[in-house]
């Protein structure tokens, strides 16, 4: 492997999605990632009812470019192999319940003996102490209790999960984050990580209006930020338009546009405080306007202008999207000749590019990984 991260060595013991997530960062930037399996799999491998060849395309948007080797944990023999590994690793990333992490010895104190500067990262739905620890955690689950259903959707309406796993993914993110500073720090250790309290600190203002303040936050229509107007969905002719002014400048070049120029000084309209304290009244305005053309009409009207202004549209409409074709988003996994395709790397760096490999059939890797590691 080349990449910024070559030469780095990562055990992960992840399934589904967090903690596969996280390893699958770290092999996009050239550190070779060895995933421990159970006999069966990891469960990542049934999810999706898609399958490319032999290949689940849930389980291959998580784990390409690593290696799979079948370690049984709970035995004498698959002990005697993690402490192999983790004797020549640089860290071990684990997403399994507290419990299981323990009784398994994947944490710091249980690796220590084969390696004192080996990272143990256990990214967990409520960490490794407390009174939650050994509660079940999915991403539904931690969305609920951290407010973020309460927060999502329009008033009126059921509690509502992000569109994706919101909760996984920032999680698998900032596990990577934690396990790299430590590389870098130069001294093993464990490193706790929970999706309850990433979830936390992701809200942030939000929070911090009620810690501070005692904001009551509630959700609001059509997506609107709580604190600037115009920011939020508004319907047009035909489709949604996403409209997001956060400067009274742009506010201005925006009513010139619209042909509603008297808003510009009208005390109810002119400033960001104003809009804001008489939010019912402006948004009924310009959502009476925005209804006379198409979406898409207005985006090529308002975006020139440098107001941001988009159109709402699918998953498959962005996958597809000039944008993500320039950016080198969507690539073949392999050789290509298996028609496995992927969302690529969002991290960038100069004069390295990705080799996107094909996610390993299970235990395809015993006898490579096991006899380097053995050695």
């Amino acid at each position: 492997m080349s990449g910024p991260l070559a030469g780095i060595r990562i055990i992960e013991v992840g399934h589904m999605l967090a903690g596969p997530y996280c390893g699958l960062l770290l092999a996009d930037m050239g550190a070779e990632v060895i995933k421990i399996e159970p006999p069966e799999g990891d469960i990542g491998r049934k999810v999706s009812p898609h399958f490319i060849g032999p290949h689940n395309a849930y389980f291959a948007s998580l784990n390409r470019n690593k290696k799979s080797v079948v370690v049984d944990l709970a035995s004498a023999n698959g002990k005697r192999d993690l402490h192999d590994l983790a004797a020549n690793s640089h860290a071990l990333i684990t997403n399994l319940r507290p419990s299981a992490i323990k009784k398994l010895g994947l944490t710091y104190e249980g690796l220590k003996h084969c390696n004192s500067k080996l990272v143990c990262v256990a990214l967990t739905g409520y960490g490794l102490h407390g009174p939650y620890s050994e509660s079940p955690a999915y991403d539904y689950v931690i969305q609920a209790l951290t407010g973020v259903m309460s927060l999502t959707g329009d008033p009126g309406a059921p509690p509502t999960k992000t569109g994706y796993s919101a909760v996984d993914n920032s999680a698998g993110i900032m596990a990577a984050m934690a396990l790299l500073a430590k590389i870098v720090e130069g001294r093993g250790g464990q490193v706790d990580v929970a999706m309850y309290d990433v979830m936390l600190s992701q809200l942030n203002y939000l929070a911090g209006a009620s810690l501070n303040a005692g904001e009551v936050m509630e959700r609001m229509a059509n997506s609107s930020h709580p604190y600037m107007v115009p920011a939020q969905i508004f319907a047009t002719a035909e489709g949604w338009l996403t409209l997001f002014i956060t400067h009274d400048k742009f506010w201005q070049v925006f009513c010139k546009e619209i042909n509603r120029p008297e808003w510009i000084t009208d005390p109810v309209y002119a400033t960001l405080e104003s809009r804001r304290a008489n939010r019912t009244q402006v948004l009924a305005s310009i959502s009476e306007v925005l209804q006379e053309f198409p979406a898409s009409q207005w985006v090529k009207r308002l975006a020139p202008l440098g107001v941001v202004a988009a159109e709402v549209g699918t998953m498959a409409d962005a996958l597809e999207s000039g944008q993500a074709k320039a950016r080198g988003m969507i690539v073949p996994l392999g050789d290509g000749r298996q028609s496995l395709r992927a969302v690529g790397s969002a991290v960038k760096f100069d004069g390295f590019e990705p080799a996107y490999g094909m996610p390993p059939l299970l235990d395809e890797h015993r006898d490579l990984v096991l006899g380097k590691a053995t050695a």
